[in-house]
C-alpha cells in the first residue's frame, strides 16, 4: 500500500520556523493502530489524517507520536493548506473532529488561512498543584484551566521567555497540558506571548499550538479589550497567529508552507 504523504510547517511563511505537521488524506480509515505507528514513525507534533466524506467535507483525526489528539490547530491549518492546494479549487471547506464538532476553515487571496473554533475560555480554579509550580522555575502570577490545559499567567514577556520547564513533574498534570503567557511588552507588533508544554501527550514544548489559542485568545480578548490580536508563540521555531474573538467563537488564523511531499510504502 502506498500513501502520499506531505509535510506543512503551520503558522509560518518560511521554511523550519512555526509547527510541522504531516498530512495523510485517506478515502477510507485506516486503523487507529496503524495510524499511530505513522505517527510515531513521522516523529513531528503531529500526524493528521484526513478522510474525504462529501463535497469539501472532510473528517480529521490528529496523532502525536504518544496518542490520538482531541483537538489540534496547527496540523488542522496544515491540513487545510494541503487541500487547497492540492485537492480542491474552492477556498471552503468544512471539517468533522469528534471532540470539536463540525467546524469550517477558509482562505483568503493573500494565502492566510482561517479556522473558526468553539471558545475554550479558561477558568479559576480552587487549588494551583505542588506538580505545576514544581514544573516551572518562576511562579506564575495566577492560575486557570480549561478542558485542555493549564493557564499560567505571568507579569512580563521576559518571564515567559526565559522560564525553563521541568517534564518529569509537568507530565503528573496529565491529561493536562500547561501553557503559560503573558501580555506582549517587548515587541510592540504581538499582544500577547505564550508557550506550550505536554510530555504527557506528545513531548516536552509544541513550537506552536493552534488549540490553546481557542483558550488564550478570549482570556486576552477580555483582559485587553479587544477582541482582534496577533500573538506569538516564543518557542525556539516560533510562530504567529491571528486571532478573532466574537461571542462564543474562535477565528484563528495563520499562514503555512510545503516542506516535502513523498510517498509512505507498507
Amino acid at each position: 500500500m502506498k500513501l502520499k504523504i506531505y509535510q506543512i510547517d503551520a503558522f509560518t511563511d518560511v521554511v523550519f520556523k512555526g509547527n510541522y505537521a504531516a498530512v495523510i488524506v485517506l478515502t477510507e480509515w485506516l486503523s487507529t493502530e496503524l495510524m499511530q505507528k505513522i505517527a510515531s514513525e513521522n516523529n513531528l507534533s503531529e500526524t493528521a489524517f484526513v478522510k474525504i466524506i462529501g463535497n469539501n467535507s472532510y473528517q480529521i483525526r490528529w496523532f502525536s507520536p504518544l496518542c490520538e489528539i482531541d483537538f489540534c490547530g496547527h496540523a488542522t491549518l496544515a491540513s487545510a493548506f494541503v487541500l487547497f492546494k492540492e485537492y480542491s479549487q474552492v477556498n471552503k471547506i468544512s471539517f468533522f473532529a469528534d471532540a470539536v464538532g463540525e467546524f469550517k476553515v477558509s482562505q483568503n487571496n493573500d494565502g492566510l488561512i482561517s479556522m473558526i473554533f468553539p471558545s475554550m475560555m479558561p477558568e479559576a480554579i480552587d487549588y494551583i498543584p505542588e506538580t505545576l509550580l514544581a514544573g516551572l522555575s518562576i511562579k506564575p502570577l495566577e492560575v486557570l484551566r480549561n478542558k485542555q490545559a493549564y493557564f499560567a499567567l505571568y507579569d512580563n514577556e521576559q518571564d515567559v521567555v526565559q522560564l525553563q520547564s521541568n517534564s518529569l513533574a509537568l507530565k503528573k498534570l496529565a491529561p493536562f497540558d500547561v501553557v503559560v503567557t503573558s501580555k506582549a511588552n517587548i515587541n510592540n507588533d504581538y499582544d500577547f506571548v505564550s508557550r506550550y508544554f505536554w510530555p504527557a501527550n506528545g513531548g516536552d514544548e509544541d513550537p506552536v499550538t493552534g488549540s490553546i489559542h481557542t483558550g488564550l485568545a478570549p482570556l486576552w480578548a477580555q483582559r485587553l479589550n479587544k477582541n482582534t490580536l496577533k500573538a506569538y508563540q516564543a518557542s525556539k521555531r516560533g510562530g504567529v497567529l491571528y486571532c478573532n474573538v466574537v461571542n462564543d467563537k474562535v477565528k484563528i488564523s495563520g499562514t503555512a508552507v510545503q516542506y516535502l511531499a513523498g510517498e509512505i510504502s507498507l
